[in-house]
C-alpha cells in the first residue's frame, strides 16, 4: 500500500510540475462533478467491447470532481478525481481512489472526444471468508481486509452537453 501510494504521488508530482510549467503554485476551481454506473470487465480491451452489455455483469458506481487545466475554443486539458466501487459477483469488492489527466478536443453541437491517462488506488476486499484450521480440528474464521492495487488506466471516450447549464452525459471505455 505504501508503495502504490508513494508511485502515485510521484507521477502526480511529475505530471503537475510538467503541465503547470510553472515554480508557483495556483489553486485550480473544480468545475464539475460526475456520477457514473459502471461494469468492471475482465476481457481482453477492444476485444469484447460490445460483450460490456450483456455477459460478465459486474456492476459499480463512481463519483467524481475535476477542473480544466486550459481551455481553448476547441480543446481542454482536464484532471479528474474519482472514488469508485465494483462488485465482482461472489470474487470481491473492490473500492478505488484514482486520478486522471487527460484531453477533449471540442467538436461542434457540444460534442467532445476525450483521451485520459491514470493513476491510483484500489482495495480488493474478498467476498468469502477464509476459514483457517485450529488447535482443536476445527475451523474459525480469519478476517481478511483484502489487498492493495495500483491502478493504470487508460480511458478514450465521448460526451455531449445537453443542457445550457453544462450538464453532460459521456461514455467512456
Amino acid at each position: 500500500m505504501k508503495i502504490a501510494l508513494l508511485c502515485t504521488m510521484i507521477v502526480h508530482t511529475v505530471v503537475f510540475s510538467a503541465i503547470g510549467q510553472s515554480s508557483t503554485v495556483h489553486l485550480r476551481k473544480l468545475n464539475h462533478i460526475s456520477i457514473a454506473f459502471t461494469n468492471a470487465h475482465s476481457q481482453i480491451p477492444f476485444g469484447s467491447f460490445s460483450k460490456l452489455f450483456y455477459t460478465e455483469w459486474h456492476p459499480g458506481v463512481e463519483i467524481g470532481t475535476g477542473f480544466t487545466w486550459a481551455s481553448k475554443p476547441h480543446h481542454d486539458w482536464i484532471q479528474n478525481f474519482r472514488l469508485g466501487y465494483f462488485y465482482h459477483a461472489f470474487i470481491q469488492h473492490s473500492i478505488s481512489l484514482y486520478t486522471e489527466g487527460g484531453y477533449a478536443y471540442k467538436f461542434p453541437y457540444s460534442i467532445s472526444a476525450i483521451a485520459k491517462l491514470g493513476v491510483g488506488y484500489m482495495q480488493a476486499i474478498p467476498d468469502s471468508k477464509i476459514l483457517v484450521l485450529d488447535g482443536n480440528k476445527g475451523y474459525e474464521v480469519k478476517s481478511n481486509w483484502g489487498r492493495s492495487q495500483a491502478i493504470f488506466n487508460f480511458d478514450i471516450g465521448v460526451q455531449k452537453q445537453i443542457s445550457k447549464s453544462g450538464f453532460r452525459i459521456f461514455l467512456e471505455y
